[in-house]
């Protein structure tokens, strides 16, 4: 199997490819995108940068990878699935979930409904056992978004060794679902 193609009731999602790469430069050039991430807006070259590292993430698992999201033919963002633990390590039936999206679309719940996506081509087309997200304390949105999509919050941490953006001292918090909650909560 290779990366598919995945669709919900309004957003296509589609292979990232080299070809969308000045999406991805329209995308993390807003530094509000950026805001919990990097702190302010990517380079082009931090860009470049970031675009073939997540190019690599489609080959260590087959099925995972970025997505780029379209609503009738519009860039809206991308959501991801990557080994847990990419690059350092793979932890086996386990992926990491995230998602982006360019600011004009936030608050429409695409972000959920890619998310819940994510979750069912992971649970149900590549057999994963659990899926998380990571994501800053602060960074609110994201929590919504992970807990929309049916997660549950699992801890916060502290990264000792991480400089980042405004509000990283405040630490870092995971979601988390495993298969059988996901099943679980199709079947109620």
């Amino acid at each position: 199997m290779t990366q598919a193609a995945l669709q919900t009731e309004r957003i296509t999602l589609v292979p990232l490819t080299d070809e969308h790469f000045e999406l991805e430069v329209e995308l993390d050039s807003d530094p509000e995108v950026q805001r919990f991430i990097m702190g302010e807006a990517r380079t082009r070259e931090q860009i470049a940068h970031a675009h073939g590292m997540r190019m690599e993430t489609a080959k260590p698992v087959d099925g995972l990878g970025f997505w780029m999201g379209f609503v009738d033919g519009e860039f809206v963002g991308f959501w991801m699935l990557q080994p847990a633990g990419w690059p350092e390590t793979d932890v086996p039936g386990e992926a990491e979930m995230g998602f982006r999206l360019i600011r004009s679309q936030w608050g429409k719940g695409l972000a959920v409904e890619g998310a819940r996506e994510m979750l069912r081509h992971a649970f149900e087309d590549l057999g994963f056992t659990r899926v998380f997200t990571l994501t800053m304390k602060v960074n609110e949105r994201s929590q919504k978004t992970s807990a929309g999509a049916g997660m549950t919050y699992i801890r916060t941490f502290q990264e000792d060794d991480r400089e980042g953006p405004e509000g990283i001292e405040e630490g870092g918090v995971e979601y988390a679902i495993t298969a059988d909650e996901w099943r679980a909560a199709r079947s109620a």
